[in-house]
């Protein structure tokens, strides 16, 4: 049974033979996401909760350049008090909480950079396959001097290990595919986008043919099993990150393409 699907500008949707895609359409933005395309993304996965003939979801971007390249930037402008910045991390931690808890498997196809917000929402997922050409990281040490969510440092280490997350973080590099799959940040390499489609296809109806109640029991399961910081038990670095000086002017050099200064401050 197939359903119609529903786009708009930013993220399309659709659902054939009881596999659900989500496609993150801004190539020109490098598949950055708006605060509405992380809503409608929540929604979705709420609508998929809600209907039992959903037996799988893909999760992927437009173009091979990028999978999601995390919030657009421009997102930030308007953040002017604490609470702005609590309220954004918030958001992150409902929407991808919303996204970890979806009933189904959930499988990434990503092409090229998977960064900062986008390789949060990799993390989510249950399985992630990746090309010869995705990298993946959180560059935010060297671009806006923010702060992963609690939630987000939570994932990150419960895949690589405390001290893989510091490298990570640290050096604000990229991983490529292949250290990403020796890490577990990927499941699979292929060569090319086209294969990528066709094998997250495949991966979809596998695991769509397998009993669900196994599958979702011991997705909880190992979600229960892990540690997860409360957003409350990080409150004071979230507004020691965002509130910053540093910040701001990460922020800043990031949208007028230059090195920002940092001042610890």
């Amino acid at each position: 049974m197939n359903a119609p699907t529903t786009a708009n500008e930013d993220l399309l949707y659709s659902v054939t033979d009881g596999i659900a895609r989500i496609t993150f359409n801004r190539p020109q933005a490098r598949n950055a996401l708006t605060f509405a395309m992380y809503e409608r993304m929540a929604e979705i996965c709420q609508e998929i909760n809600a209907d039992r003939s959903i037996k799988a979801l893909i999760l992927t971007g437009t173009g091979d350049k990028a999978f999601a390249s995390g919030t657009d930037i421009s997102q930030f402008r308007a953040f002017k008090t604490a609470q702005d910045a609590l309220d954004y991390e918030a958001r992150i931690d409902r929407v991808l909480g919303t996204l970890e808890q979806c009933r189904v498997p959930v499988i990434a196809a990503i092409a090229g950079a998977c960064t900062g917000g986008g390789a949060g929402i990799a993390a989510c997922c249950d399985l992630r396959i990746g090309t010869e050409t995705t990298r993946i990281g959180f560059p935010i040490a060297r671009t806006l001097g923010n702060c992963l969510s609690m939630s987000n440092i939570s994932r990150v280490v419960s895949l690589v290990g405390p001290a893989r997350t510091k490298d990570l973080i640290f050096k604000a590099r990229l991983v490529e595919a292949p250290e990403a799959l020796a890490l577990g940040l990927l499941n699979e390499i292929v060569p090319d986008v086209e294969t990528l489609q066709r094998r997250a296809d495949e991966t979809a109806r596998l695991v769509a043919s397998h009993a669900p109640l196994t599958l979702e029991a011991t997705k909880e399961a190992v979600r229960r099993i892990r540690r997860t910081l409360s957003r409350e038990e990080g409150e004071d670095l979230i507004l020691k990150a965002y509130m910053s000086e540093d910040f701001r002017e990460g922020m800043d050099a990031f949208l007028n393409k230059r090195t920002p200064s940092w001042k610890g401050k």
